[in-house]
């Protein structure tokens, strides 16, 4: 089940708010929740539900161990627990998500059969490990409490909102809103907002910007010219943005409706004046993951220059790679860690000279080339995408057009996509006077129809970060 469906929009989400606010009760409501993000993941895939349980379970008992073991001051006996838990809990990430591309470099490279029956990709595992490890970790360095209920901790992990596609929320963030949280009306108006908002970013934008992306790699980059090369690389940017932006708005506001109050994971950007700011801007959750439990516990850049390049190099080797079992996801992260160390020992200096709007176009510049190498699965491909983009092909604007009918209605959005890539609405969003939030509920209930009218009128409606 995902946001943007039918199911979920006209039966799911309203019995679940339904029956959370029946009865003012915080054990009652937290019931509510578990056993609806339960149903809502076993939906798709109810035999990797086990495995989600197994990996709560493993952080509880080792939760248990490691409070123990600090209170007694046995903090090395605390660190080893804190390490084998974390090795249980990833195993998981490491046999599903990678044992197959092992195994299959592995029989290329020395010409042994290793074939290993098909393992599938429980959905969400990257983002709940992440979480769960999170709590694990914070738990060993007594920056959270021990959560001596089973069932809570379970709610930190599956809560719906976040389970499949994240935010990747850490468990300090709503450690005591698991139990001591106060829902509003103002939150559960801000948070239907902000749900729907998300919803017109991925109905109306990210879909039409997929099916125009995917309708021309279909045709073939090297077919359709250099002008609808960059029509496909620009809507597969604006397409990712939105897909992503769009899932973490609704679970942002979904968690605001049920009391929970989630940090923000994008700020724009495509705003951003270097690669370094980009990363600050987008998939924040991520990025500070990485960045609090690999990059400074490996010292950061309080180490020598050669030891900051390593760390550098490693970070984002493991960031390139968490996003999924191919060896292009590998190089996308090296390709990013080069970027960092060019610019935090070469450019930094140079960058703050020039004009905003040349830092700008030098970042989105390197972030496209950085979303052809995340798009295409081998280098062959990713060279033939950036080759098609730098030189000249002057195939027929009109036959690349009349190929195929929906390739119109989806280029038509394309400058709506630019426009709300930029904070144009920002300032109507944040403003709380009684003008500015009747023109937001306007515009909610006319997305909301519009998005309902797009979703019964077709059937594409793919989430890229699903597949991570």
């Amino acid at each position: 089940m995902v946001f943007s469906s039918l199911s979920f929009l006209y039966a799911f989400l309203p019995v679940v708010v339904l029956l959370y606010y029946l009865w003012n009760n915080r054990t009652y409501r937290n019931i509510v929740l578990l056993v609806a993000s339960l149903f809502f993941y076993a939906w798709g895939e109810p035999k990797y539900i086990l495995i989600m349980l197994l990996s709560v379970a493993y952080a509880y008992v080792g939760g248990l161990l490691i409070a123990s073991f600090r209170q007694k001051e046995r903090f090395s006996a605390a660190k080893l627990t804190t390490a084998l838990t974390v090795a249980l809990i990833t195993g998981f990430l490491l046999y599903f998500k990678y044992l197959n591309l092992f195994a299959e470099s592995f029989s290329a490279i020395f010409s042994k059969d290793l074939a290993l029956p098909t393992i599938l990709l429980p959905i969400g595992i990257s983002f709940y490990t992440f979480q769960i490890l999170s709590y694990v970790i914070d738990l060993n360095r007594g920056k959270v409490a021990l959560q001596k209920n089973y069932f809570r901790l379970l709610l930190y992990v599956c809560f719906f909102p976040q389970l499949i596609a994240g935010p990747i929320v850490r468990y300090e963030t709503v450690e005591s809103e698991l139990k001591h949280r106060r829902e509003n009306w103002g939150d559960f108006i801000v948070g239907l907002e902000r749900f729907i908002f998300g919803l017109a970013k991925k109905v109306l934008l990210a879909n039409n910007f997929a099916l125009l992306c995917d309708e021309l790699y279909g045709l073939g980059l090297d077919t359709v010219g250099t002008l609808f090369s960059w029509v496909a690389v620009i809507a597969y940017t604006l397409q990712i943005y939105f897909d992503f932006s769009g899932y973490s708005d609704m679970a942002i506001g979904l968690g605001r409706i049920f009391g929970f109050h989630f940090n923000e994971n994008f700020n724009y950007p495509y705003t951003a004046t270097s690669v370094t700011d980009f990363w600050r801007r987008w998939h924040i959750s991520l990025s500070t993951w990485f960045r609090d439990y690999i990059y400074i516990p490996l010292g950061g850049n309080r180490v020598s220059p050669l030891k900051h390049c390593c760390n550098i190099l490693i970070t984002w080797a493991l960031t390139g790679f968490w996003h999924g079992a191919q060896w292009s996801f590998l190089l996308w992260g090296l390709y990013y860690a080069v970027l960092l160390l060019i610019e935090k020992h070469l450019l930094t200096g140079f960058l703050k000279k020039l004009p905003k709007f040349l830092t700008r176009i030098y970042t989105l510049m390197l972030v496209v080339i950085g979303w052809i190498i995340f798009r295409n699965e081998s280098i062959p491909e990713i060279l033939s995408a950036v080759n098609a983009l730098f030189t000249f092909s002057s195939a027929s604007p009109v036959d690349v057009l009349a190929s195929n009918s929906r390739l119109v209605p989806c280029m038509l959005m394309l400058p709506l996509g630019i426009l709300f890539s930029f904070p144009v609405g920002k300032k109507l969003m944040e403003k709380q006077t009684f003008g500015a939030t009747l023109i937001r509920e306007g515009i909610c209930v006319i997305l909301l129809i519009l998005c309902i009218a797009s979703l019964l009128s077709s059937t594409y409606n793919p989430f890229i970060y699903f597949r991570f």
